[in-house]
């Protein structure tokens, strides 16, 4: 049985749910850039934000189509993963194409249906959390400068047999090539059909790797061939729940959380919170270099604000991976980091507020 057939029982699944006699009715898009769109879909998926991510979707579909699949992949991948890797089949199933979508009612038909699933499903950020670790963990550098340069036999022989979770990761991303725009790994050409003829012999599922396969032939992304390393380990425990929730305003229509920093609005607003005598802008002062602090501040506030889940479902090793994302990848010790940490926190009204000054600003050009 090869991909194909292994991903059609996803795309009968969603056939069905698209077609069940609902009315799949296209909300009144925001007006905001497509960047916005497409931070305001991916957070408020995490946040189980119906109306928001569907709004958002409404945005993209009219502004940027093509956006909207590529982020709906993405999401799945990232942020529901090992959670609910039913979820993930459908949303690969999606991305089949323009015809599949309009034999299953059209374009939104799809985006709802799938929108709704990953709204819905348990979440886990683990595959993420572990590829970000596996970029800037300082521990990490020797090991990747070191194995960029390895042979694709080796790569597998080191994948095959190495205890290490990290280094048997490496192996495999670099067999499936790094050499990508604007990447923080050193950069190698791949072949993917190794990749994933290695997650094969490690004894991957079937219709677990099929899933992923899809996805990587449809993003290009790492995240898939990393989610399909990761159910090799799964052990997720049975109930959810939700991560703490910062304060929040609306500006426009548009929840503060939306504008983060790699949206203009969000940018500006870091930098401007950089002029303050707010406690994160002090710190990042002291700690890290010029050139570094407005990335700094950003990551600091993706792991308080823009990564935060409902319905998150842990286990030893997604709590051991982001335990590992939150306090050791900052690029300062991990007891500085819980100390950033707690001071984005309180800053976060003060941010808000910048924000607010900003969107107005904007939108008095």
């Amino acid at each position: 049985m090869d991909t194909t057939d292994r991903i059609d029982p996803f795309r009968n699944a969603l056939l069905a749910a698209a077609n069940d006699g609902r009315q799949f009715s296209l909300p009144d898009p925001l007006h905001i850039s497509p960047w916005v769109a497409m931070s305001l879909l991916q957070k408020s998926v995490r946040r189980g934000s119906s109306n928001l991510a569907m709004r958002s979707a409404a945005t993209l579909m009219r502004d940027a189509p093509d956006r909207l699949w590529r982020r709906l992949g993405g999401i799945a991948y990232e942020d529901v993963g090992l959670g609910c890797l039913q979820t993930v089949g459908m949303t690969a199933a999606a991305l089949t194409g323009k015809r599949f979508r309009r034999s299953a009612g059209g374009d939104w038909a799809v985006a709802s249906v799938v929108i709704d699933a990953l709204v819905k499903a348990r979440k886990s950020r683990a595959t993420d959390d572990l590829y970000m670790t596996l970029e800037v963990l300082p521990s990490l550098v020797q090991k990747r400068k070191k194995l960029a340069a390895e042979s694709n036999p080796r790569l597998r022989l080191i994948a095959l047999t190495t205890p290490c979770l990290y280094v048997r990761a490496l192996a495999l991303l670099f067999l499936l090539g790094t050499d990508r725009p604007g990447g923080k790994f050193p950069a190698r050409r791949g072949e993917p059909g190794l990749a994933f003829d290695l997650l094969d012999e490690l004894g991957v599922a079937p219709t677990t790797l099929a899933i992923c396969r899809e996805g990587h032939r449809k993003t290009g992304e790492a995240l898939p061939p990393l989610l399909a390393l990761l159910a090799l380990e799964n052990g997720l425990r049975e109930g959810t729940s939700d991560d703490p929730m910062p304060p929040e305003v609306m500006m426009g229509g548009v929840p503060s959380w939306a504008f983060d920093m790699f949206t203009r609005e969000g940018k500006i607003a870091l930098s401007r919170l950089l002029s303050t005598n707010a406690g994160i802008a002090e710190f990042a002062r002291a700690m890290v270099s010029k050139a570094q602090w407005v990335g700094f501040l950003g990551q600091v506030l993706f792991r308080v604000e823009g990564g935060v889940l409902t319905r998150r479902v842990g286990g030893d090793l997604s709590d051991r991976l982001h335990a590992q994302l939150m306090f050791g990848t900052l690029g300062i010790e991990p007891g500085h980091a819980v100390q950033a940490l707690d001071l984005m926190r309180g800053d976060i009204p003060l941010l808000n507020r910048i924000r607010r000054s900003v969107i107005g600003g904007m939108q008095d050009d």
